[in-house]
């Protein structure tokens, strides 16, 4: 008995399906990929985000103090005790206090640990007015 002709289409065909499964796995992969990196900018996001409230929230202490006491000018032992408050709760911090008057001007600059070292650090600055 002699074999069953073959199709000429069917066998110039053969192995499509396979590139398409290849194509469409090298598709998928690329778009992993890419959420990949949207999460990792996302968590630097969030931690400079973190890091900035932080700041917020340290020199709002400070302001807080400052309206406490009436006066910008503070005892020199709690500036000190504020400033390694400071510098312990943000990565290569630095904080600064000039007062002028009735108004301090209150500066915190903080590089993230992710950040190059050629980049320029956070920077947070806010101003006090007593009455």
């Amino acid at each position: 008995m002699k074999p069953a002709p073959r199709n000429p289409a069917a066998h110039s065909q053969a192995g499509i399906a396979l590139i398409e499964v290849l194509v469409s796995i090298l598709l998928f992969s690329l778009g992993i990929l890419g959420l990949i990196g949207l999460q990792a900018r996302a968590i630097n996001f969030s931690v400079d985000a973190e890091d900035r409230n932080r700041a917020a929230l340290l020199a709002d202490e400070l302001a807080s103090t400052m309206w406490l006491n009436k006066t910008v000018d503070l005892p020199s032992a709690e500036k000190e005790k504020w400033e390694d408050k400071v510098e312990s709760a943000l990565p290569g911090a630095s904080a600064s206090v000039t007062p002028s008057g009735d108004t301090a001007t209150i500066s915190i600059s903080w590089r993230a640990p992710n950040r190059a070292a050629s980049a320029a650090d956070s920077r947070l600055t806010t101003q006090v007015v007593l009455p």
